[in-house]
């Protein structure tokens, strides 16, 4: 008996008949198979006996190609359907057409088996295969979901789709993998492109839904179980072991041009067993996880939209007049979704629901952080529950980290700023870190930074209110807050004349070691500057001060940073909070400098300055009543008052000259050059000169002293306002002499911004002795060189 009840001499009937029409009308068997649009290989089968009971609308295809008349299939349909299983056919399929997950059947443990044995149950299942797929896969439980309509972007992915499905005869059946986090609309992008893709794959397109999010993802067996179900596969003939099922699959897709979606994969032990072997078969993977351990497939990782993309995408949804109409808020509107697909199809259904309401009502109501993720829900769409699924799956150390990180103040971090939040090790931290990057939760922003997208991040604090408690956070914060103002200090006074030291302990900085300790002040600014909002707002002041002491003279080489003002003024309210004059008054002559270098607010600066010199004399400290001097004048000077700046800067040299220290030297040079200056600029360049020749040798014996930065920076500026003062008594080549001194002190310092005056006052100089050329290559070099290296430090404070 045959597995459906039939004898073999009636199933042999049908491959006899078959063989004999097909020899009757002429044909050979690659002919018949394309008239009857089967393969070669399955109509040998059937012709050979293994292929026992082919489907009926199989049998209705052949005999139209056979020409056979309404009696002749007939008699050719009883001999086939003789040879069918009699098993149970597929139940009932869930609304929307995508199968779901079979929650109750247990998961089983996939292994690797050896490539023998796969060959050999692949071929045990060629004996017994179904004769071809139904030609009618568009009625399949597994049938592709419509498509989108305002599908947007992703052409590139697209296009990359469309190259991997050229070929006809792959040497390597082509697997893409699809992933990224929750709402970058995966599923979307792997349907649009499975419909796309349809005409060159005429062999039927199938899309399964694996679960990976549900609390028990579809087994790879039930997966398989329901594939060959939608490929014709009668239950009775459906093996019972996931391995022989896996044979089976890969045998039936051989050689047929497929498209298969396994959409939301939970892991690479789930998705294995669905892959072909070989053949042209595509299948599209989707999984919020990268699956690193997937093997030869490729692999398109989404992001979030650009902005024209999003304004694009709101377009197409809530229509193209009223989006066009206002611009600014649609920007913003994209730009509070975090440019993320789920949230703006989310907006944009909502602009729909809401067809009087403008643009510009929900960027307000979206504006409120607090309220952002309750507005993004819709219907049966939502962002929230989106991650929620992605964060519910996490082990609990991961969970923590992630929420933790919702603490960072900057758009991204490395893991040392994470884990001091975690209070975790950087090492086991940065590891934590990659898992949520597997996961989908997080973004490698470089090689050693992290990122959390906008909504993700909104969502880790949500998380952080509900499963911690005040005492907990208020205690991650304070470690963390601590131990970064910790290092901001110490990588600070590498640039105090006063503490740095090179490696030998001599004096003086290693230039690395300079470059490192910027970097993470320059990189890091907004953890440590928001550190140090927190330490004042707990009252931790001595914390507060002592950190901008530190960085006072780092912020000589970002002059064109705006937070000095922000540091300054919370480390004179600080020192005021202390109760410690002294310390108030070297805040508060930092704090003018800023008005008056940085901001350029020259009137408030006069003002600070003025305070701190009361404040100075009140405690008789004679260097800061010099500092405060100087900055009074340097305002002064700005202000065109050049008489009393003269003055101010005469008398900030007395009160330098009563004090020993490195720190009153440097002010005297200074006080030097701010005379100078007035004097340039009072039409008295001759005497300008003089005064800045005793000031450059005052700077060049200092650098030979003590061979810093800041030293270099000082006889840099020097050296250039001499070449000022030359060039306004038009001596040019005394002047370029001046500037090309000026650069070497500027290369030491390590070709902070301020140079490119330098450059460019030096072009004017060659120009002038008629060297034009030579000025336009210097130029040309000079702008290619600093747009190379990036933004940089901003001159000199002094």
């Amino acid at each position: 008996m045959t597995a459906g009840g039939g004898t073999d001499t009636d199933a042999n009937e049908f491959n006899r008949l078959l063989a004999g029409h097909r020899v009757a009308a002429g044909l050979t068997q690659e002919e018949l198979a394309a008239a009857a649009g089967v393969s070669l290989r399955a109509l040998g089968d059937m012709e050979r006996g293994r292929t026992r009971g082919p489907q009926r609308r199989t049998v209705r295809a052949l005999a139209e190609a056979l020409g056979l008349d309404g009696a002749q299939a007939d008699v050719l349909d009883r001999a086939a359907q003789s040879g069918r299983p009699r098993g149970a056919r597929p139940g009932p399929t869930p609304a929307g057409g995508r199968a779901r997950p079979h929650r109750s059947a247990p998961r089983e443990a996939s292994a690797d088996s050896t490539a023998r044995d796969a060959d050999a149950r692949e071929a045990d299942a060629r004996e017994e295969a179904p004769p071809a797929i139904p030609a009618e896969l568009g009625q399949s439980a597994l049938a592709l979901p419509r498509d989108i309509a305002d599908f947007t972007a992703r052409e590139d992915a697209l296009a990359l789709l469309a190259r991997l499905a050229e070929d006809e005869h792959p040497a390597h059946p082509r697997v893409v993998l699809i992933s990224g986090q929750p709402g970058l609309g995966k599923t979307s992008f792997a349907l649009h492109a499975a419909h796309a893709l349809a005409g060159r794959f005429p062999d039927g397109q199938l899309s399964l839904d694996l679960g990976g999010m549900s609390p028990q993802p579809l087994p790879a067996r039930d997966a398989l179980g329901q594939v060959l179900r939608a490929l014709g596969v009668a239950d009775a003939a459906v093996p019972a072991g996931t391995e022989e099922r896996a044979g089976l699959y890969r045998a039936l897709v051989r050689e047929r041009r497929l498209v298969l979606v396994l959409d939301n994969a939970a892991d690479e032990s789930q998705v294995r067993p669905l892959l072909p072997g070989s053949g042209p078969a595509v299948t599209i993977v989707t999984s919020r996880n990268v699956l690193p351990g997937l093997e030869s497939v490729h692999r398109l990782s989404l992001d979030v939209l650009a902005p024209a993309e999003a304004a694009g995408l709101l377009a197409r949804i809530a229509g193209r007049e009223r989006i066009e109409a206002a611009p600014d808020a649609t920007a913003e509107l994209a730009r509070l979704c975090g440019y993320l697909p789920l949230a703006l199809r989310i907006a944009g259904q909502r602009l729909v629901a809401r067809p009087q309401q403008p643009v510009a009502h929900l960027v307000r109501q979206l504006a409120a952080e607090e309220n952002r993720l309750d507005l993004l829900e819709t219907g049966d769409l939502a962002v929230r529950p989106a991650f929620e699924l992605s964060y519910r799956r996490l082990p609990a150390e991961s969970q923590l980290v992630l929420r933790r990180c919702a603490l960072t103040a900057g758009q991204d971090f490395t893991a040392e700023i994470a884990a001091a939040y975690a209070g975790r090790s950087a090492a086991r931290t940065e590891l934590v870190l990659e898992q949520l990057v597997d996961a989908g939760l997080m973004q490698a922003a470089t090689p050693d930074r992290y990122r959390l997208h906008d909504l993700v991040r909104l969502y880790a604090g949500e998380r952080l209110a509900a499963d911690e408690t005040g005492q907990e956070l208020a205690e991650a914060r304070t470690r963390a807050g601590r131990w970064i103002l910790g290092r901001a200090a110490e990588y600070g006074l590498r640039f105090d004349p006063d503490h740095a030291t090179d490696a030998t302990g001599t004096g003086g900085t290693a230039p690395a070691h300079l470059t490192e300790a910027a970097a993470w002040l320059e990189y890091e600014h907004p953890e440590w500057l928001a550190a140090l909002h927190q330490a004042q707002r707990a009252g931790r002041y001595r914390e507060v001060v002592d950190t901008a002491e530190a960085m006072h003279w780092f912020s000589d080489r970002l002059l064109s940073w705006g937070i000095w003002a922000e540091v300054f003024q919370l480390s004179a309210d600080a020192a005021r909070a202390i109760g410690d004059e002294r310390v108030e008054a070297v805040h508060v002559n930092y704090l003018a400098w800023t008005y008056i270098t940085c901001l350029h607010r020259y009137q408030r600066g006069v003002e600070l300055a003025t305070e701190g010199l009361e404040l100075a004399r009140a405690v008789g400290d004679r260097e800061q009543q010099g500092w405060a001097l100087t900055y009074l004048a340097s305002g002064l000077r700005y202000l065109q008052r050049h008489r009393e700046a003269t003055d101010a800067f005469h008398r900030a040299a007395d009160a330098f000259a009563e004090v020993a220290n490195r720190s009153a030297m440097i002010g005297r040079l200074v006080t030097l050059r701010g005379a100078a200056n007035c004097l340039r600029e009072s039409g008295r360049a001759e005497e300008a000169v003089e005064s800045r020749r005793r000031a450059l040798a005052g700077a060049l014996e200092l650098v030979e002293r003590w061979s810093s930065p800041l030293i270099h920076l000082l006889a840099a500026m020097t050296a250039h306002e001499l070449g000022l003062d030359r060039a306004a008594l038009k001596r040019w080549p005394a002047a370029e002499k001046a500037y090309r001194q000026a650069l070497v002190h500027f290369e030491a310092v390590g070709r902070p911004d301020s140079m490119t005056k330098t450059l460019t006052e030096l072009g004017t100089a060659l120009i002038e002795q008629g060297r034009a050329e030579e000025a336009r290559e210097l130029l040309t070099e000079a702008l290619t060189d600093l747009s190379a290296e990036g933004p940089r430090a901003a001159g000199a404070r002094h």
